[in-house]
């Protein structure tokens, strides 16, 4: 058994992790099986709204890759917490790195995003790629937080009281998936 993850290339974030079996897992070769091949076009990940409803913040095969692991237990039941490294080559190392926790720290107001992490960012490469799905539309937006600081608002228009599913992916901090209320 060996253990495959789905990331977001451009930030690490474990999105999705499984444990293969046979001689499709590319264990021995070290290939891992294409993205396609996991999530096809693209990796839905889903969020309850209540009532019944889900939000879908799908996460296209162009933005993943994927690599074979070290056995990591905890990345099945929580991926997000989990992140890749690579090599100055590009290649992923076999360890997933534990990230940094950082609750209470999204805002959804009419106006925009607002993320606020614990400690200032030392450099101003903590990419954050929040999602925020309205209706029909996902809309990904795309930041940074200033070096020295520990926020950044990303601006999107919405509506008062309503309700979304938001995916947040910031460098260096366990990604957060989770519903927000617009204040």
């Amino acid at each position: 058994m060996a253990l495959t993850v789905v990331y977001a290339a451009d930030t690490g974030h474990v999105v999705g992790a499984l444990a293969l079996t046979g001689a499709s897992t590319g264990v021995g070769s070290g290939a891992p099986p294409e993205v396609a091949d996991l999530v096809g076009s693209a990796l839905p990940l889903r969020v309850s709204l209540g009532d019944g409803r889900m939000a879908t913040l799908p996460l296209s095969a162009r933005e993943l890759a994927v690599a074979s692991v070290d056995d990591e237990p905890a990345a099945l039941a929580e991926p997000l917490a989990f992140g890749v490294e690579v090599t100055t080559d590009g290649k992923p190392k076999p360890a997933l790195v534990r990230l940094a926790s950082w609750p209470d720290n999204i805002a959804l107001a009419t106006d925009g995003l607002t993320l606020t992490v614990k400690v200032a960012v030392a450099r101003p490469d903590a990419r954050g790629r929040p999602g925020v799905p309205t209706s029909k539309n996902t809309h990904v937006l795309a930041g940074e937080i200033p070096a020295q600081q520990t926020q950044v608002t990303l601006p999107v228009t919405l509506v008062a009281g309503s309700e979304h599913g938001v995916l947040v992916l910031a460098a260096g901090w366990a990604g957060q998936l989770r519903t927000e209320k617009v204040t």
